[in-house]
């Protein structure tokens, strides 16, 4: 095998893929996987859709490239009009990127500019929380809590407070379902007024924690609380949906599982399908209404007219065919599957929303113990579940950055019930294939 130019380790060893279609997808030698985590996490309306091709094509044929300090295109302005009309209520005002992490670094820098513009221009501190993700550039590196993706850069990253997460299998204030008294949400006012709240210009959270601690929801009430915290201080609400939005969980948002509106949406991954790269901050009228001059923030590809075209197809696709709802039934499925395997020795949680869930492992299921880090538990599904032709993504560090194995399924929402099944039963295969190799060698 010749040497790849690619800088990416591994590169050499990985599939490659010339065909795609619906949920599934060939690679060179013939054989078929089903996309078990879309791609992952963006290919919402699944591969291969027509509408989008031909939306992007026309779009390419009319005008390929505009810079935003010149002039916009109608594709621009509908896919706005269009985000605007599926994102949470008084959340009006988009500015597009090419991505989730400048999606992140554009939410933060809008806060920022939002409060220099209403007079109040010590805040600037963001509050984010452990176990959180919230993109790869260095801004978003440093509000992300991920310690074991933070690891190599801490001396090129900003210092930003945390809070723990809101992690229910694994409290990190010891407290149970009847017991809890969201003592993680309580945490946010805690570090608001130690930071000194008159600098604190934003709060960010995931909906539903995904990679870092494998699709982690809230408990009940704590989004409803942290929404009274930041109004009580002042603080402006950031809700990273890159993941949880666009239908993923049942739900546009996933903050709607919480009847909360954030001040600020960042959007991403199955906004533009995975089609194209289209990332997207959206701004409520209360934030934009107070810019008394434009945004700083302007960047080469914004607002790129083919990719906005291609957003609008997504979009527009997901509203003809009701994939919202479709999310939310399937995943009624997809869980109660799911849940078959915790009869599996080393299966210690299932969760989330939606087509969107996460398994945890764990050596011994009443300690919840975890495997160490040695033993690579969650990459051996996943590698076992790739021998079956089922593509799903890994996770580790749930636990504390180093320790702790989970894997995320979350396929297109396209997804028929019957092929659900089939996940279903290359999970179950392939978790029984790994645990008789570690479990009982």
């Amino acid at each position: 095998m010749s040497k790849s130019n690619l800088f990416s380790q591994g590169s050499e060893n990985l599939r490659e893929i010339v065909r795609a279609d619906h949920i599934y997808l060939w690679d060179n030698e013939g054989k078929r996987y089903i996309d078990g985590s879309s791609g992952p996490f963006c290919v919402n309306i699944g591969h291969g859709v027509k509408e989008v091709a031909e939306a992007v094509q026309r779009q390419m044929n009319d005008v390929s490239y505009a810079h935003i300090t010149h002039c916009t295109t109608k594709s621009v302005k509908d896919c706005a009009k269009r985000l605007a009309l599926f994102a949470p209520e008084k959340l009006n005002h988009v500015y597009f990127s090419c991505g989730g992490s400048e999606a992140i670094e554009a939410a933060a820098k809008m806060a920022r500019q939002y409060y220099l513009s209403i007079g109040e221009s010590k805040r600037y501190k963001i509050i984010a929380r452990w176990q959180s993700f919230h993109g790869n550039t260095l801004g978003a590196l440093s509000i992300s809590g991920s310690i074991a993706r933070r690891v190599h850069y801490l001396p090129m990253l900003m210092n930003i407070p945390h809070i723990p997460p809101a992690y229910c299998y694994r409290c990190w204030f010891g407290k149970t379902q009847d017991t809890c008294d969201l003592e993680c949400a309580r945490a946010l006012d805690t570090q608001i007024k130690e930071t000194c709240a008159e600098q604190v210009s934003a709060f960010i959270a995931e909906p539903i924690v995904g990679t870092t601690l494998g699709i982690v929801p809230a408990p009940n009430g704590y989004f409803q609380l942290v929404r009274e915290i930041c109004d009580e201080h002042g603080v402006l609400f950031i809700a990273d949906e890159v993941m949880t939005g666009i239908g993923r969980t049942g739900k546009r948002w996933g903050l709607d599982h919480w009847d909360t509106i954030p001040d600020i949406v960042a959007a991403g991954k199955g906004l533009a399908g995975g089609y194209l790269p289209l990332g997207a901050t959206i701004a409520s009228d209360k934030v934009y209404e107070a810019f008394s001059e434009p945004f700083a923030h302007t960047q080469t590809y914004e607002n790129h007219p083919v990719n906005c075209a291609a957003g609008t197809a997504v979009l527009e696709y997901m509203i003809k065919h009701n994939l919202v709802k479709r999310s939310e039934e399937l995943g009624e499925v997809l869980h109660k599957g799911l849940r078959d395997l915790l009869s599996h020795p080393s299966v210690g949680d299932v969760r989330g929303f939606g087509l969107f869930a996460g398994i945890e492992f764990v050596e011994d299921k009443k300690s919840k113990k975890p495997f160490s880090p040695e033993t690579k538990y969650s990459r051996r599904i996943v590698d076992q579940c790739l021998r079956n032709g089922l593509l799903v993504y890994p996770g580790s560090g749930s636990v504390d950055g180093v320790r702790g194995d989970h894997i995320q399924i979350a396929p297109p929402l396209v997804v028929k019930r019957e092929e659900i099944d089939d996940i279903l039963q290359l999970l179950e295969i392939s978790v029984t294939e790994v645990e008789k190799r570690v479990l009982n060698p």
